[in-house]
């Protein structure tokens, strides 16, 4: 695997594993007894004009919601052959996303320092692995073969401190749930069922 591909491929890996942090806090759903209706936004006020207002095209249809990924919180973790890698011992399944290209991958949280995590995942996959980011630490196990034109993401394990740079860790997005954060984050990506 060239070392563009690799490189993309953890940019790629990192951006999506920050995405989910930086989303916007989804609102509650009303409660019983909460009738009072959300209060509008208050209207912008301009000066009177002298032109009529613009009427808007006849055919405008609304937009769709954009797609994001949602985490899963209390669903369960999926079974480990379809993982087809190792799952670090008392690490929690958070949530599985659609990578695209039939690929899946899923996104535990590991109450360990990142060090213990990666050390595990050398001896489990007896693979040293890169690391792909100094700032935060980011390492990836690349385990089978990147085929650019059926994946989206090569085969593999990354594991991210997200204690770095005095980070208190990845939010649980279990409401209520322990450990509030998770230091370390690891996302497993399966190798794809052969044939395909």
């Amino acid at each position: 695997m060239s070392e563009v591909h690799r490189y993309l491929g953890a940019c790629l890996v990192a951006v999506v594993m920050c995405a989910h942090v930086l989303a916007q806090t989804p609102q509650p759903f009303p409660r019983p007894g909460n009738t009072q209706p959300p209060p509008k936004p208050a209207q912008p006020t301009s000066p009177p004009s002298t032109q009529p207002p613009a009427s808007p095209p006849a055919s405008q249809s609304p937009a769709a919601p954009p797609r994001t990924a949602q985490p899963q919180p209390g669903k369960t973790a999926p079974p480990a052959s379809e993982i087809g890698f190792p799952v670090y011992p008392a690490a929690q399944f958070i949530a599985s996303y659609d990578a695209g290209r039939g690929q899946r991958y899923y996104i535990y949280g590991a109450t360990a320092p990142f060090v213990d995590v990666v050390t595990y995942y050398r001896t489990q996959l007896d693979e040293r692995g890169s690391v792909v980011f100094k700032e935060p630490p980011t390492h990836m196990f690349e385990v089978g073969r990147f085929r650019e034109e059926t994946m989206a993401f090569p085969p593999g394990v990354t594991v991210k401190d997200w204690t770095w740079g005095g980070s208190q860790g990845y939010p649980n997005p279990v409401p209520k749930g322990q450990p509030q954060r998770f230091p370390t984050i690891v996302m497993i990506v399966p190798p794809q069922p052969q044939g395909k």
